[in-house]
């Protein structure tokens, strides 16, 4: 089918910014058209199907102090799909494993000895107590956490979630970065000291699918691989090319990635405007899903402190969700975020699962390839975006240049880093605001 309308808003990217950026101008009644690439929505929420039901391709949760993305959910009438539940986190340290889901763990915690356990405990108190997140910015996570906690706590603990994560990079990472991380976690515990989770039936995507139902209830319009290849402004309106025809719109609303969007504009946009969309790094992701016949751990949110472990976590979601909802398969995730130059990032899912196998084996031991059921890989290109020192200056405003062309990226979540939860409270809120101005 060709593309070939009008509309009063132009979004691009069907992700919850997105979505959630249409749903506030279509409960206002005006003309709204989320443009989206892929052949689903969701963005970096998309699923597949195991044993009849939506897996997340990246593993997610949200924190119970998501008050965003709850709000939504309760709007839409959906609360009854959400269950929260105390969750096993644990680390993977010197070829051995231990709990780290309460305060009682952390006293056991015989890697660090117990004053540097005190320390840290003392760490995450302390991080929680700082307001202006502004005096950080000129400090580097691992600045930071030295200062907090001292040497020994940053080598034993934080340094190689930082490298994890990060890799090349991790020592450009903002303090403020993680003490937002800290102060996320650490407001969602239970009475008892437990981390506790949120998860939606049937996936992040039925969630997504949920509010895309209701914006075309109120008029709004979705099209799927309508992957938008430029942006030109003509005659004080927006024409979007798109691989499936043209949209014309008088406003429209980038939600992707940065460089995409100066890839889209650079007919018009100035050559200091493509450079600062241009100047944010971001690391892909590659995410290993495997379906196993039996359970891997007791843990579901497995740090791994060891340099010669390849993934940042292994992350088994059915301590989460139960198997049963999956078929009875146990499902693992094993994430790695890296530059998308790596090798890796171009392997095939074979040649990953291939690649991530005895690194596996090493840390479970009685772990056997013939448990794997099914393996499936995922990637991302633009799935982290890198937040230094002085990260608020990097950031483009969200009014572009031009009149009528607006950026509400994951790149623009700040001083709190990328995840649903923003992206809803985002996604909302120029929604909101530029409904007010469209209805004038």
């Amino acid at each position: 089918m060709t593309l070939k309308h009008n509309t009063r808003v132009a979004i691009v990217g069907g992700g919850f910014t997105g979505l959630s950026a249409a749903y506030e101008l279509a409960k206002q009644g005006i003309p709204v058209t989320v443009l989206e690439a892929e052949a689903e929505i969701g963005g970096l929420a998309a699923a597949f199907d195991v044993g009849g039901e939506k897996l997340d391709r990246f593993y997610h949760h949200w924190f119970t102090n998501d008050i965003h993305v709850m709000q939504l959910i309760e709007e839409l009438g959906l609360h009854d799909k959400v269950t929260i539940n105390p969750t096993n986190t644990g680390v993977y340290y010197a070829n051995n494993f231990f709990k780290l889901s309460t305060p009682w763990d952390l006293l056991n915690f015989t890697p660090l000895s117990f004053i540097d356990r005190i320390r840290l405990g003392l760490l995450a108190l302390r991080a929680r107590r700082v307001k202006n997140w502004q005096e950080l910015e000129d400090k580097t996570a691992a600045e930071w956490l030295k200062e907090l906690g001292g040497e020994s706590v940053y080598r034993v603990v934080w340094e190689p979630l930082l490298n994890g994560k990060f890799g090349p990079v991790a020592e450009q990472i903002s303090a403020v970065w993680f003490w937002n991380k800290l102060k996320l976690r650490g407001g969602s515990r239970g009475k008892g000291g437990e981390e506790r989770l949120a998860y939606f039936k049937g996936g992040f995507v039925a969630l997504a699918e949920a509010l895309a139902a209701r914006i075309k209830e109120l008029g709004g319009h979705i099209e799927l691989n309508a992957a938008v290849t430029s942006i030109e402004s003509i005659d004080n309106r927006w024409q979007l090319q798109t691989e499936n025809g043209t949209i014309t719109a008088d406003t429209v609303i980038a939600t992707v990635a940065l460089p995409l969007i100066a890839e889209m504009s650079k007919s018009w946009a100035s050559a200091e405007y493509l450079a600062q969309l241009n100047r944010i790094n971001y690391l892909s992701n590659v995410c290993l899903v495997l379906e196993l016949d039996r359970s891997l751990s007791s843990t579901y949110w497995l740090n791994v402190n060891d340099p010669s472990f390849p993934f940042v976590a292994v992350i088994e979601h059915t301590n989460f969700e139960r198997a049963e909802t999956y078929g009875g398969r146990h499902i693992v995730y094993l994430s790695k975020y890296l530059p998308h130059t790596e090798k890796l990032y171009t392997m095939s899912a074979d040649e990953v699962l291939e690649f991530a196998l005895p690194h596996l084996q090493k840390m479970f031991t009685s772990f056997e390839r013939s448990w794997i059921q099914r393996h499936h890989v995922w990637k991302a290109r633009w799935s982290q975006p890198v937040v230094e020192k002085h990260y608020s200056r990097l950031i483009p405003a969200e009014d572009g240049p031009v009149s009528g062309f607006h950026v509400c990226s994951m790149a623009q979540i700040y001083p709190e880093d990328r995840g649903t939860n923003y992206a809803v409270r985002e996604g909302r809120r120029i929604g909101q605001r530029l409904a007010v101005t469209l209805s004038q």
